[in-house]
């Protein structure tokens, strides 16, 4: 059986004393998919490194994706080839040796509406995965294929096939981004790392010009503490800006929000042995499989309001079933939308003079990493697949300028991080051999059997074990049957969950894949965590309350024409802590 550290309420009330004792090499702010993976970078240099989050692992950007690991075709129409090299072997690198367990292959057709686009977009397609194949690791995935009429009328029945000329098979990746984000911490943590989500950043320490370390306040505890650090990473995303006001002076990095939405709808309303995508007059539109549902997105639009709580409007959705519809023969409606989300990316406008205030390495067209003031480091940009060189290029920056201000040589530790298999990776190819033996021993049908593994890899051994323990936590959670009473459990004690909102929508996908957003489950999940975080009946009534406070408030948002309207419905259900 494996046995890993878990993220649990005894861990974050240690590592809360080890950030308050002593000082770290390294403080990473922002629980993010950019965070984690620095957090995981430095530790693994052997750095003592904490890890702070002003709320849930992921609860921003990182779990509201198009949830692919991609290369990003389109870039190569604006000739940003080592871009999509970088992102091509980050792919490879995840699918086959850090995150087998998470990431997996999923085919896409692209459709041609007109004869020219087969070999321009053939041309495109084969230099993508010429690419993936001559990058530093494994390409994982099929080669593409091109797909006639015929074909693809029998590969996808319920696409408008009558003024198509076929299309183009290829493949990419996709993650459930919050997953790997919690994954990515859970790993740093059992590496050394300190990490305290709920924890928010008020202030920074200063000596002088340089930052020192910083103030922040233990959102659940209702305490105060001092962090000091020799570097501060600052990951947090859309809050960069709001980190640069703490700093004071004049900003160095202009970071934009810009909306992203999805939908989720039913397997069974879209025939098709593939997931597809094709561009459209703002953005790209995917349309890609999600076990028993799939996900339409995306949206490209600027976003003005509460950054905690983007909100899709009726508009929003209008658009995505506008576009979708035009590839179906049977159109989607409202009806047919089980789950919505928006997210933000965090969008760089250019960058500032160098010299201006601090100096600024551009390290890609997607992200940047700079130092507005001695002792603090911040990255912005970037998306998913890349986190890892962004953690990277930001730990390097780091020990560079702490080396150069403090007056010491460079360190000489490189990152390592290519070669860390995150937790779940190790045992996953065993476990998945001997699924016949788990489903027999543990009573579970082979079926659930793979779901786990596709959730926990090797680490299944410790739901499993949960089962063995209390068989009842093997039935289905009521409300969400798809997903396990262990598994919401296994949540609060393992993965570092601290509400209901974070089982329901990080932890699990619930609040997106049940038609009633996870209402009929929210009592029965909250009961099962009550038992792990010592919840009084009082606060599991203000968890269940604040939950579907929640799901009102987005369903109202998502009926409003315009972004404010929807920004004002949701902000009427904050945040629990």
């Amino acid at each position: 059986m494996t046995l890993a550290k878990a993220l649990d309420a005894d861990q974050r009330a240690d590592a809360l004393e080890h950030l308050a004792a002593g000082e770290l090499d390294v403080l990473v702010v922002g629980g993010g998919i950019v965070g984690v993976g620095a957090a995981l970078d430095a530790v693994t240099r052997g750095l003592k490194v904490g890890l702070v989050e002003q709320r849930d692992l992921a609860s921003g950007t990182s779990s509201r994706s198009s949830k692919l690991v991609h290369g990003g075709l389109r870039y190569l129409e604006m000739f940003d080839f080592a871009l999509v090299k970088e992102a091509l072997e980050e792919r490879g690198l995840l699918l086959t040796r850090l995150a087998p367990h998470l990431v997996r292959p999923v085919p896409f057709l692209y459709p041609l509406e007109h004869a020219w686009e087969r070999p321009y977009v053939g041309a495109g397609v084969a230099l993508y995965d010429g690419m993936a194949m001559t990058g530093k690791y494994d390409m994982g995935v099929p080669k593409h294929k091109h797909v006639f009429r015929k074909q693809l009328a029998r590969m996808a029945p319920d696409i408008r096939t009558d003024d198509l000329h076929g299309a183009i098979r290829y493949y990419d990746c996709q993650v459930d981004d919050a997953r790997l984000v919690m994954m990515i911490a859970r790993t740093a943590a059992n590496n050394g790392a300190h990490v305290a989500t709920r924890t928010k950043v008020t202030g920074f320490l200063r000596e002088g010009d340089r930052v020192v370390g910083v103030q922040a306040r233990d959102l659940e505890g209702q305490r105060d503490l001092e962090i000091r650090a020799k570097v501060v990473i600052n990951a947090a995303g859309v809050w960069t800006d709001e980190v640069q006001e703490l700093i004071g002076g004049k900003a160095q990095l202009d970071v934009d929000a810009s909306k992203g939405i999805h939908l989720v709808v039913p397997k069974d309303r879209i025939r098709s042995e593939c997931g597809f995508i094709t561009k459209t007059e703002k953005s790209v539109l995917f349309v890609i499989p999600w076990d028993d549902f799939w996900i339409i997105g995306t949206t490209d639009t600027a976003w003005d309001f509460d950054l905690a709580h983007p909100a899709a409007s009726k508009t929003d959705i209008d658009y995505l079933l506008g576009h979708v519809n035009r590839l179906l023969k049977d159109p989607l409606d409202h009806r047919d939308v089980i789950g919505v989300w928006a997210g933000l990316r965090p969008l760089l406008k250019p960058m500032r003079k160098e010299g201006e205030m601090g100096e600024t390495t551009k390290l890609s067209r997607e992200h940047t990493v700079t130092s507005p003031v001695p002792g603090l480091v911040l990255v912005a940009g970037g998306k998913l697949t890349t986190y890892r060189v962004m953690a990277r290029d930001a730990v390097d920056h780091a020990l560079k300028h702490s080396s150069t201000d403090s007056g010491g040589s460079a360190p000489t530790s490189a990152s390592i991080t290519d070669r860390v298999p995150l937790m779940g990776a190790w045992g996953f190819e065993a476990r998945t051999n001997q699924r016949v033996a788990l489903s027999r021993a543990s009573g579970l049908e082979i079926g659930v059997i793979d779901h786990l593994l596709g959730r926990y890899g090797g680490l299944v051994d410790e739901v499993l074990a949960l089962i063995h323990e209390r068989p009842e936590l093997g039935e289905p959670l009521p409300g969400a049957e798809h997903y396990l009473r262990a598994e919401v459990l296994y949540a609060a004690t393992h993965e570092g969950a601290r509400h209901l909102d974070d089982v329901l929508a990080r932890r699990t996908r619930v609040s997106i894949e049940t038609f009633d957003r996870g209402i009929h489950a929210a009592r029965p999940a909250a009961e099962l965590m009550a038992e792990a975080l010592g919840w009084d009946a009082a606060q599991v009534d203000d968890e269940v309350d604040h939950y579907l406070r929640r799901v009102e408030a987005e369903r109202q948002s998502q009926l409003m024409p315009t972004d404010q309207e929807a920004d004002e419905a949701r902000v009427k259900a904050p945040e629990i802590v």
